[in-house]
């Protein structure tokens, strides 16, 4: 019997035992905190997240040693970020990436008990290839954040729109849409209350402001909307590159309403990404730091989730990706 077999007939927690200290501790600290603020200002303030109250520190020791153990074993399976191209995201923009540990500090906005489904919302016309691969782009997401997903009845954006919210590209008179005119006109208003996330799918071409020429997505950090395009994803090639290059947007843009910052550390699907290219060359799955970030706000086993993301994948015909959720699942198993 090795050392390591002898640790785990001891009589230690299991990891959703520790997980749930973990959990009782930080609502805890919560509430304390609440009750100082309620007390001080004589005004009761709503934490939208079940993340660690502001000010606290979640101490390393009291995040569950197998969750720890879980982001080292599949550290193999990831690229460190590779010094940037001229083009790509990290050249554009200086950003220092989000550990795990800088997360779990940062009062994050994560699913509760009363806001746990993600709901997915067809915004505009659609092919039936594009609709085929938005209701697996929706399993996907499921699998990957581990909530239940519904998708809403197709809805048209209403025009004529207003200056403000769209504008035309002069070489061939294309409309591209504001993203904020979708984030804060069309989805914030029927945000359902068990929403943890409301998620607009469109086929028009999408823009932020003036000072960038279109984006893929964008989503709110706080406000638990998000919107992105399949215009620029170019349908027309191989399809389960098309579908490749959906979830990996549409997970990214969601972790984005899960307060999760871009990945600087690893090659990771919270990467971000400036053109096709650098989208290409990311992995539709999240590194260690990132995945430690899901399974802690889930309160799930990492190897649950790796699990449930294989069955999707060869249901789906990812098998590559399939491959590779076996092997994490085997990686973390091997260490509980």
């Amino acid at each position: 019997m090795t050392a390591r077999t002898r640790k785990k007939l001891d009589s230690q927690p299991t990891f959703k035992e520790s997980m749930k200290r973990f959990s009782v501790w930080r609502l805890a600290m919560i509430m304390t905190i609440g009750a100082v603020a309620f007390t001080g200002c004589g005004v009761s303030v709503q934490n939208s997240s079940t993340g660690s109250a502001p000010g606290t520190v979640v101490e390393r020791d009291s995040v569950p040693a197998e969750l720890r153990n879980a982001m080292k074993a599949v550290e193999p399976f990831f690229q460190p970020m590779p010094a940037p191209g001229p083009n790509d995201w990290l050249a554009t923009f200086n950003e220092p990436g989000q550990t795990f540990d800088e997360y779990i500090n940062s009062n994050p906005t994560v699913p509760t008990a009363e806001r746990s489904k993600i709901y997915v919302l067809p915004l505009g016309d659609f092919t039936d290839k594009q609709r085929q691969v938005i209701d697996i782009t929706s399993s996907y997401l499921g699998a990957f954040f581990g909530l239940a997903v519904e998708t809403l009845p197709q809805q048209k954006i209403p025009r004529p729109l207003r200056l403000k919210d769209s504008r035309l590209i002069p070489t061939d008179g294309r409309e591209q849409i504001r993203t904020g005119f979708i984030l804060d006109d069309i989805l914030q208003p029927m945000l359902p209350k068990d929403a943890a996330a409301l998620i607009a799918f469109t086929n028009d071409d999408l823009y932020p402001d003036d000072s960038m020429y279109y984006v893929f997505g964008q989503a709110s950090l706080e406000n638990r909307v998000g919107v992105w395009s399949l215009f620029r994803l170019d349908d027309r090639i191989e399809p389960g590159n098309f579908l490749r290059r959906t979830i990996k947007i549409a997970a990214h843009e969601t972790g984005h309403m899960f307060s999760m910052h871009h990945c600087t550390k690893y090659n990771c699907v919270m990467s971000g990404s400036n053109h096709l290219a650098e989208t290409d060359s990311h992995p539709i799955d999240a590194c260690p730091e990132c995945m430690a970030k899901i399974c802690w706000f889930l309160h799930i086993l990492p190897a649950e989730r790796y699990r449930k993301l294989a069955d999707l994948c060869r249901a789906k015909g990812l098998n590559k990706e399939a491959d590779e959720f076996e092997r994490k699942y085997a990686a973390v198993r091997s260490g509980y």
